[in-house]
């Protein structure tokens, strides 16, 4: 099954309840996404600093900031309903607020500027102008603010696509359907990462967009060159 863009919000929803167990399989998923925070280079544990983390899904990725920067105040935003509450449910300090919205709507959900760095998670793949949404990030950034994009990428390796295949095949399919009754987030995420940007494609898209120092490192494990950090400066 193909999900547009409008319809990612909703699958999102059906597969909240089990979402975290999913992702809690992945050996090195929450390592990872700490990794990505680390990345950003936030100075001071954070102190002073707002932070945007840019489709938060459960929490995961807003953990990761919180254990990077427990000083500073995260805006936390996602479309799904389902992946909100259930990061809502979560213990969170009051330095931490979560909005629901599509990322394309942030200022009409009350979400505005400047932020000192964003994290942006499993998000730039799903939204249908990658191009006009980095822009937006960029103006959304303080002069030079960090983006992080963490973000699977295959299309340069084709071990890396072999790889990620099998295990599409093999296990996350499989057990996303067994989880959720409905395998049609996990179909699209194998088809979405399949046909996204290669590694030095996004960051030519990156720079291309308004970003500066754009560089890029993938994770340890079996997600080696699958899974990167993409990192770029907005210019001062």
């Amino acid at each position: 099954m193909s999900l547009s863009s409008n319809e990612i919000p909703g699958a999102f929803d059906v597969g909240a309840p089990a979402y975290d167990k999913l992702v809690g399989a992945n050996p090195g998923y929450h390592d990872h996404l700490r990794l990505s925070a680390q990345r950003m280079r936030i100075a001071d544990q954070g102190r002073g600093l707002r932070l945007l983390d840019a489709g938060c899904g459960t929490g995961a990725s807003t953990a990761a900031l919180l254990a990077v920067a427990p000083e500073a105040e995260i805006v936390a935003v996602d479309a799904s309903e389902g992946m909100l509450a259930q990061a809502r449910a979560k213990a969170w300090p009051t330095s931490v607020s979560f909005v629901q919205s599509r990322i394309e709507d942030l200022a009409d959900a009350g979400v505005v500027g400047p932020f000192d760095g964003i994290l942006a998670a499993y998000l730039i793949r799903n939204v249908t102008d990658r191009d006009g949404q980095l822009r937006r990030f960029c103006e959304l950034l303080r002069p030079g603010g960090t983006l992080a994009v963490h973000e699977y990428s295959v299309r340069d390796s084709k071990l890396a696509t072999a790889v990620w295949n099998a295990v599409c095949t093999a296990i996350i399919i499989p057990s996303g359907r067994l989880r959720s009754g409905d395998a049609s987030l996990y179909t699209y995420l194998r088809r979405s990462v399949n046909t996204f940007d290669g590694v030095r494609a996004f960051r030519h898209r990156m720079a291309a967009n308004g970003f500066e120092s754009v560089r890029s490192e993938t994770m340890p494990g079996w997600q080696r060159n699958i899974v990167h950090t993409f990192v770029g400066q907005a210019p001062r």
